[in-house]
């Protein structure tokens, strides 16, 4: 919808930013899965004094915890409505819930090479028999959940993409002990369970870093990593009437919600609704529905943006 106001200012506004079912109902079942199975690997991990089972089943906790919070995230976040104080209603809370995953892998993996480096220096005798068993079973579960998973838009969706990796990490954790089992049960290698543990630990405190990293650039309103400002406002800039672009900024309120802003200088002979509807179609291109847009004239000297300082006929 684009509006053309008589002080110069256009502005379009488009929310389409839906509510994801698939990825409410995926979170859900995967939450119930996890829940359940978390107490038969923490029971088997204690029993079998494996650490390659009792930090699977550390993570496991976490998962579950992880998958709650994005559920009840992607809950609030579309069911709680708009309102005078918070104008973006509370989509924010998903990339909350996502930092929180992220930095919940990061404590785990830590916690996980510090207590193998311990049972490095003084050696545990594993239950190999039960642990195989356990982390096969562990495998299998943690399988079935990254497959629920798969099926909702994990890729544009922070916090479920968040979710998942804690659920790649479980299912590492898994084969990782899988393997330490087998190792210890032909070979004897009690090293193995917290070298496994080890190898894990990197890989999550990789992807935990990931999720984390992305989580702090959007509530920094840093610009999406898949968008070209340069490209944008050249494209901008090719359209007839337009002179200048300035005040361009580009952040992301949740995942899948884009917004722009940014002042245009204009001839003044241009019919501005038009102008208006070429410029959003230019940035439907980049997936940016929400977009407010202030055109000024060659003549306007009035900005009180930031952009103040700019000359606008120099404009970029």
């Amino acid at each position: 919808m684009a509006v053309h106001e008589d002080h110069h200012h256009g502005m379009t506004q488009s929310h389409a930013h839906h509510p994801n079912s698939a990825n409410q109902k995926a979170l859900f079942i995967s939450f119930l899965i996890i829940t359940g199975f978390l107490f038969v690997e923490a029971i088997g991990g204690w029993m079998s004094h494996s650490l390659a089972l009792l930090s699977d089943a550390g993570h496991m906790l976490s998962d579950a915890v992880s998958l709650g919070l994005s559920f009840i995230a992607i809950l609030v976040g579309t069911k709680v409505s708009v309102n005078n104080r918070k104008t973006f209603g509370y989509k924010r809370f998903e990339i909350l819930a996502a930092l929180f995953n992220g930095v919940l892998l990061l404590i785990i993996s830590v916690w996980i090479i510090i207590e193998a480096i311990s049972r490095i220096t003084a050696p545990v005798s594993v239950a190999s028999g039960e642990m195989l068993v356990i982390a096969a079973i562990g495998l299998i579960v943690n399988i079935v959940v990254a497959w629920i998973l798969m099926h909702g838009e994990k890729e544009e969706n922070l916090n479920v993409k968040s979710a998942f990796l804690h659920v790649i990490g479980d299912l590492l954790s898994s084969v990782g002990a899988i393997v330490a089992s087998l190792l210890i049960l032909f070979f004897g290698w009690e090293i193995a369970d917290p070298i496994a543990s080890m190898v894990v630990s990197v890989i999550i405190f990789k992807s935990g870093w990931g999720v984390t990293k992305a989580s702090i650039n959007i509530l920094m309103e840093a610009k999406p990593d898949n968008l070209d400002l340069d490209e944008i406002r050249n494209r901008i800039k090719q359209l007839d009437g337009i002179h200048g672009i300035h005040d361009l900024h580009v952040w992301t309120i949740t995942s899948g919600f884009l917004s722009l802003s940014c002042h245009l200088t204009v001839d003044d002979h241009v019919n501005r609704d038009e102008m208006l509807r070429e410029v959003e179609e230019v940035l439907s291109d980049y997936h940016l529905e929400h977009s407010t847009i202030q055109i000024e004239s060659m003549h306007f000297s009035n900005c009180r943006s930031d952009c103040a300082y700019q000359h606008h006929l120099n404009a970029q």
